[in-house]
Order: C-alpha cells, then sequence, then structure tokens
C-alpha cells in the first residue's frame, strides 16, 4: 500500500492508494545506458595509457554524477511520491529528504479530468487533473495506473458526497 495507515483520520476509509505508474522511470532507465554507454567508449577510445588512465577515471566520475542526478534521483522521487484517496480528501505525499504533502477536502473538488496521451495508451495509465476551490485551482497527477477506472471511482465518491447533500437539502426544503 502506498499510503500510510497513519496519514488517515479515525472513521476514514482508503478507497486508492498509488504511486505513478513504473512507465514514469523509463526516461532514467534510458539515461542510465546512455551514460554506462559513454563511459565504456570513452574506456575503449582512450585505451590504457597513463594519460588515459586519469582522463578515463574523470569521464566515469562525470557519469557517475550523471547516473546520479538522472537515474538514482528520479528512481527516489517516484518512490517517495504517493496519492491517496480516501471517503474524505484526495491525499498527495512526496519527497525523499523534506516530505511535501498536499490535502484536499472531496467537498471542495469540482472537476476531474483524465488525460491519456499515445503512449500512456498501451500501459493504461494517464494524468488526473483535478480542479478545486483553493487558490492552486487544479492538482495534476501524472502517470496514475488504470486512469479511467481511478477517475470513475472518485467521481462516485463525489456523487455520494454532493449527491448526497443536494437530495437532503431538497428533502429539507419539502422538494
Amino acid at each position: 500500500m502506498a499510503i500510510s495507515e497513519k496519514l488517515l483520520n479515525p472513521g476514514e476509509k482508503l478507497y486508492i492508494s498509488t504511486r505513478q505508474h513504473p512507465k514514469a522511470l523509463f526516461l532514467p532507465i534510458l539515461a542510465l545506458v546512455v551514460f554506462l554507454a559513454i563511459g565504456v567508449a570513452v574506456q575503449v577510445l582512450l585505451g590504457d595509457g597513463d594519460g588515459a588512465t586519469w582522463a578515463s577515471r574523470a569521464v566515469w566520475v562525470l557519469c557517475a554524477l550523471g547516473i546520479l542526478w538522472y537515474t538514482v534521483r528520479p528512481f527516489f522521487v517516484w518512490l517517495t511520491t504517493v496519492h491517496g484517496i480516501t471517503d474524505r480528501r484526495l491525499i498527495t505525499r512526496r519527497g525523499i529528504i523534506t516530505r511535501k504533502g498536499h490535502d484536499i477536502p472531496l467537498a471542495r473538488i469540482s472537476d476531474v479530468q483524465m488525460e491519456v496521451n499515445l503512449i500512456d495508451r498501451p500501459f493504461n495509465c494517464g494524468t488526473l487533473v483535478i480542479a478545486d476551490a483553493s487558490t492552486f485551482g487544479e492538482v495534476r497527477l501524472n502517470d496514475i495506473p488504470h486512469v479511467e477506472a481511478t477517475q470513475r471511482q472518485i467521481n462516485e465518491l463525489l456523487h455520494a458526497i454532493h449527491g448526497g447533500n443536494a437530495h437532503r437539502r431538497g428533502a429539507d426544503e419539502g422538494v
């Protein structure tokens, strides 16, 4: 489960707990392959001479830094970014060292949009754009697995909240 139970309030039920689709790691994996290929190519081209040893070490250090920045860092960002939807709110948490979180009460969500591009379709993932009544306006959740089912489930939760309130208002007014 991506969302920890300690983030939930008493009586709150978790419906969706997810992180980004592993498709988000394709570019970091490609970066890893490119940096390793550069390191090996430079090592082969320079050979085994004295000057070549220092140059190849320098290139390997640069490749290691590139791997750390373009592969390891995105992996940990992916690993520590989680999204959850309960019967009361949308929860997002992200960050490696400094954790950042954003909670939106379901009652404040006004629109849930889904974007699925050509690359997302084979992986059955996409982006959810959730509009709310805050100063931020919208929250984008990228590479959500099973995005259509997730959108439907959020819409059902919203209908239960908003539809139930509208029904009660009509009953209170004698309609």
